[in-house]
C-alpha cells in the first residue's frame, strides 16, 4: 500500500517503509516523471508511506503509484481509486515501463482493479484463461503513459483491457523421431513422461543422454491454464520476459554445472526463484552430474520429496513451488566409457571409478526412481533412411496424455506422487510378485524409499499396458530399472 501526505513546511519529498535504494531513487524519477507530464510538485513536504513499514520495498514497481498518490495529495488530481492497484516503473518522460511480478499482483488483487505497464498486460490477461479463477469483475489494464491513467481516472480517456490469449499452439524444437536407435531409452522416457518419473542416465560420451533428455519435455502434455498461470507467476517474479507464444510449452532447465546452491533452489537478498522453481510443470535437466558441487546436489533432496523449496531470510520464509521430472545424465567412469568398453578405452581402475560414483550421495540416488545405461549408438542404425526411424513425439505424447487423464481420474495425481497408504490399494501384488520383491530386497539391499519407487514405477507399467492390476512382469522391469541399488550404491 503507498500512502502520500502533502504538508505545509519545508518543500521536501521524503520515502519511509524500509525503502531499498532503488526505490529511494524513484522520486527523482517520479519527480521528473510529473513536470515532464504537464503537472506540478509544489513547493509542500510530501510524505511517501510504503506499508507494512516492517517488510522491505524494492524495485521500480511503486512509482507509478507514488505518482498518482501525490498528484491525489496536492489536489491535481480528484479521482477514487480506492478499488483501483496502480504498478509500474516510470521512466523520465512519463513513460510507463515493465516491471517483473505482475502476474503474482493479479493473482493477489482479488476485486481490484490493477493499471500495469501496457508491455505487462498479455502477461496479466493470462489469468483470463484459467477456468478456476474467477475475477469477479476485476479489470486488467494497461497504460503507457502516465498522462493516460490520469486521463481514465478522469473519464478523459480509456486504457487498454486486458483480452485472453488465443494462441494455444505449441511446438516444440526437438523431436523424438530423431533419435536414432536407443529403443529401450525412448521406453524409459515413456515410462518417465507417463508417470512423472525422475530418470538418471548412464553412458559415454556422445551415446545422446543430452539429445534424449531434450526430447524428454515434448513428450510431455501441454501445460493447462491453470499450471501456465503458475508457472508465468514464477517466471515473472524472476524477472523473466512474458512469451504468449511459449505460455502454454513445459520448460526445459538445464543449469550448467557450475551453478551455486543459491542459482539452483533460489536466494538473494530478495528472494527470487531458482533453476528448479523455473522448471516447474517442466523437466531439470543435470548433465555431468557428479561434476556438481556436493551442496547443491544436496539441496535437491528435500525439493524432490516435497514439490516445493523453502528460502528462508532474516525478514521471513518465501516458499517457491518446485514440482519438476528430474532427468540427470552422467559418464560411467572418469574417463568417459564403461569399464567394458571393447575398445579398451576405459582405463580407470576400481577405485578410481569407485570414488567418481560416490560423488552423488545415495540418499539423492534413492530418490531417483529410474537408473538407465546409455550403450553407444549403433552407426549403422544412423545410417538408415529416415523412414525407418522411431515414433514421433505427437504420437507418444498422445498416449502420454491419455496415462495422465487416466492417473488423475482415479487418483488426482501422478503415479510418482502415490504415497504409500495410496500404494497399498493401487499396486496390490500377488504371491509371486511379493516373492520377486522380496528377494530382490534381500539381494539388492533397497531401502523403503526404494520399495516405494519400484512400486510406483510398476503402477505406471501396468497403466501403460492396459492392466488393473500389477504384475509380475511390471514389477520385474521396475525393478531392472534400479541399477545403482544392484551396484550397492544407495
Amino acid at each position: 500500500m503507498v500512502e502520500v501526505h502533502a504538508s505545509n513546511g519545508l518543500p521536501a519529498l521524503s520515502i519511509v517503509g524500509l525503502p531499498e535504494a532503488s526505490v529511494r531513487e524513484s522520486k527523482e524519477r517520479v519527480r521528473s516523471a510529473l513536470i515532464n507530464s504537464g503537472f506540478q510538485l509544489p513547493p509542500k513536504r510530501i510524505t511517501v508511506n510504503l506499508a507494512p513499514a516492517d517488510l522491505p520495498k524494492s524495485g521500480g514497481r511503486y512509482d507509478l503509484a507514488i505518482a498518482i498518490g501525490i498528484l491525489l495529495a496536492t489536489g491535481q488530481l480528484d479521482a477514487d481509486v480506492s478499488r483501483l492497484e496502480f504498478l509500474g516503473e516510470l521512466g523520465l518522460n512519463g513513460e510507463i515501463r515493465a516491471v517483473p511480478g505482475v502476474l503474482p499482483a493479479v493473482l493477489q488483487a482479488e476485486d481490484k482493479g490493477l493499471v500495469v505497464p501496457y508491455a505487462n498486460l498479455q502477461e496479466a490477461g493470462l489469468v483470463l484463461n484459467d477456468p478456476q479463477r474467477s475475477l469477479h469483475g476485476q479489470q486488467l489494464l494497461g497504460a503507457k503513459s502516465l498522462l493516460e491513467v490520469v486521463a481514465f481516472l478522469l473519464a478523459k480517456g480509456t486504457l487498454h483491457p486486458a483480452e485472453p490469449l488465443l494462441n494455444d499452439e505449441v511446438g516444440y524444437m526437438h523431436d523424438l523421431a530423431d533419435v536414432v536407435g536407443q529403443s529401450q531409452a525412448k521406453r524409459v522416457l515413456e515410462v518417465s513422461a507417463s508417470g512423472g518419473h525422475s530418470i538418471l542416465m548412464v553412458g559415454p560420451p556422445g551415446a545422446g543422454k543430452s539429445m534424449l533428455a531434450q526430447r524428454l519435455v515434448s513428450l510431455l502434455p501441454n501445460l493447462n491454464w491453470e499450471q501456465a498461470s503458475e508457472l508465468a507467476a514464477v517466471q515473472s517474479v524472476a524477472g523473466q520476459a512474458f512469451n504468449p507464444q511459449r505460455c502454454l510449452q513445459r520448460p526445459f532447465v538445464a543449469p550448467h554445472h557450475t551453478a551455486s546452491s543459491a542459482s539452483m533452489v533460489g536466494g538473494g537478498s530478495v528472494p527470487r526463484p531458482g533453476a528448479i522453481s523455473l522448471a516447474h510443470h517442466g523437466v531439470l535437466f543435470l548433465d555431468e552430474l557428479p561434476e556438481f558441487a556436493r551442496p547443491v546436489l544436496e539441496a535437491l533432496r528435500e525439493p524432490l520429496e516435497n514439490r516445493q523449496v523453502a528460502v528462508s531470510r532474516v525478514n521471513g520464509q518465501i516458499i517457491f513451488p518446485a514440482k519438476f521430472l528430474l532427468v540427470a545424465a552422467m559418464n560411467p567412469s572418469p574417463s568417459g566409457y564403461f569399464p567394458d568398453d571393447p575398445l579398451g578405452r576405459c582405463k580407470d581402475t576400481p577405485d578410481q571409478i569407485s570414488r567418481y560414483l560416490r560423488k552423488i550421495s545415495g540418499p539423492l540416488l534413492d530418490r531417483i526412481d529410474l537408473h538407465l545405461e546409455i550403450p553407444p549408438v549403433d552407426i549403422q542404425a544412423l545410417q538408415r533412411e529416415p523412414s525407418h526411424r522411431g515414433e514421433s513425439s505427437a504420437q507418444v505424447r498422445e498416449r502420454v496424455a491419455r496415462m495422465h487423464a487416466l492417473q488423475f481420474a482415479r487418483q488426482g495425481c501422478l503415479n510418482s506422487e502415490l504415497s504409500p497408504a495410496e500404494l497399498q490399494q493401487l499396486a496390490v501384488l500377488d504371491e509371486p510378485s511379493k516373492d520377486l520383491l522380496s528377494k530382490a530386497s534381500e539381494k539388492m539391499g533397497i531401502s523403503a524409499r526404494s520399495y516405494h519407487r519400484i512400486l510406483r514405477v510398476a503402477r505406471t507399467l501396468a497403466d501403460m499396458s492396459g492392466d488393473d492390476a500389477v504384475k509380475v512382469e511390471h514389477l520385474a522391469e521396475a525393478i531392472g530399472y534400479r541399477g545403482f541399488d544392484r551396484q550397492g550404491l544407495v
